[in-house]
């Protein structure tokens, strides 16, 4: 199986920044996408931002020029750079990975969720 280990949510000032990190590791042959995904009390869990394997990225409207996805495939970790943060984009922040999972012989296509990281922004 596969496990996804995030880190580095936390307190923050509006303004400030942090930096989240989320590494894959289990039974892993390969990486398709990566992504960060953020859930508000009482909303529904929406999609922050995605990285393929190739590097091409895409953002939520919300966050396009505060927030930098990337990710380091001989790690297989994902990062959520967040800058200029507002007190709306306090969530828990999952990380999500779209892998080839290999079972013996067999490789298979499976998704994994992290457990969650508390992102808070208040003064």
């Amino acid at each position: 199986q596969v496990q996804l280990v995030e880190s580095g949510g936390g307190l923050v000032q509006p303004g400030g920044s942090l930096r989240l990190s989320c590494a894959a590791s289990g039974s892993i042959f390969s990486i398709n996408n990566m992504g960060w995904y953020r859930q508000a009390p009482g909303k529904q869990r929406e999609l922050v931002a995605l990285i393929t394997s190739a590097g091409s990225t895409n953002y939520a409207d919300s966050v396009k020029g505060r927030f930098t996805i990337s990710r380091d495939n001989a790690k297989n970790t994902v990062y959520l750079q967040m800058n200029s943060l507002k007190s709306e984009d306090t969530a828990v922040y999952y990380c999500n990975a779209d892998c080839w999972i290999t079972q013996g012989i067999s490789k298979m296509r499976r998704t994994y969720w992290g457990q969650g990281t508390q992102v808070t922004v208040s003064s």
